[in-house]
């Protein structure tokens, strides 16, 4: 795809809490807009005023303060508005849409860890109804991962806190997930920075070729 073609594409990232996802979604962004592309780079839960108001709701406070029902209940409202405000906008203009987190996350989070799987499908499939062209897994073992994201010392730590135990189940979601989609590339997440970014890269200039 020319940086002019007036057709967009939705690409995702996905990963345990501290994989190096948020990391080599921004460094995309940059290298797709130093070659010309149109990029929207944003992120979930949040993306839009309304989403971004939610996420302080989930990903703060204790671990116990919302069920996994509920969880679903908000993360699914805050993704509609998401994709109505940011993502089906940006596409319709042609850019290339990457955000940090979409659908999959909610498939492991809440419907894996709630054991909500079929409730999950079944509210995705009757409010957001979109899947992204390509995603990005970036995996790595879960006890470097949760050390990684409790370093970061902030505020949004509230699946952190559940615990390694959590953290591990969510790899081994991931993994499953991407054996069934074949729109799902596992990128190893234990290498450097520069070269899971050129890896990416180069994927993501295949998949807009």
């Amino acid at each position: 795809m020319s940086p002019s073609a007036q057709n967009g594409a939705f690409l995702s990232f996905e990963g345990i809490d501290g994989s190096g996802k948020s990391t080599q979604s921004r460094l995309l962004a940059q290298s797709l807009r130093d070659l010309g592309h149109p990029v929207t780079l944003t992120r979930e839960p949040g993306g839009s005023a309304g989403a971004e108001e939610i996420r302080a709701l989930v990903l703060q406070g204790d671990p116990d303060r919302w069920s996994a029902e509920t969880e679903l209940l908000l993360f699914t409202a805050a993704r509609r508005d998401h994709l109505e405000k940011t993502i089906r906008p940006a596409l319709a203009r042609g850019e290339i849409v990457i955000t940090d987190r979409f659908a999959d996350s909610t498939r492991m989070y809440q419907g894996l860890r709630g054991n909500l799987a079929s409730t999950v499908n079944s509210l995705h499939d009757l409010m957001i109804g979109t899947e992204p062209d390509l995603t990005f897994l970036v995996d790595l073992d879960p006890e470097t991962g949760l050390s990684r994201a409790l370093g970061r010392n902030g505020t949004e730590q509230r699946f952190e806190d559940m615990g390694l135990a959590v953290q591990k189940q969510m790899r081994a979601g991931f993994l499953a997930l991407a054996a069934l989609h074949p729109r799902i590339r596992i990128i190893d997440g234990a290498r450097d920075p520069a070269t899971i970014a050129a890896e990416i890269l180069s994927l993501t200039l295949a998949q807009l070729s």
